[in-house]
């Protein structure tokens, strides 16, 4: 939290959150829809500008829920991005076109 609250304080700071997008020898995803229920929460959303995976960076920084989820999702392992997708659009956070769909299920 205060490395994030100093860099986005700072003259020129980026508040960034790098992390690998799996754990557990790539059995679980680092990007999750929800928390586990108990799970703490260290920093707000609103902090967070930029997160960065193997797979790329999402900026975070004024998007709204959907655009959000969207952006983490693109970043998520491969292999995790169809459940993720499906949980948002059954939340009602995403509706992706038939492409978009055709598009991850190909990858």
């Amino acid at each position: 939290m205060d490395f994030l609250l100093g860099a986005s304080r700072s003259k020129g700071g980026k508040p960034i959150i790098a992390i690998s997008s799996t754990a557990k020898n790539g059995e679980v995803s680092r990007i999750a829809p929800m928390l586990a229920p108990g799970a703490g929460v260290m920093t707000s959303r609103g902090l967070v500008h930029y997160v960065v995976t193997e797979y790329g960076v999402a900026y975070l920084h004024g998007k709204c829920i959907r655009e959000r989820a969207k952006a983490l999702i693109e970043i998520a392992h491969p292999k995790f991005r169809p459940e993720l997708y499906e949980y948002c659009e059954k939340t009602k956070w995403l509706q992706r076109s038939m492409h978009e769909k055709e598009a991850v299920a190909a990858r």
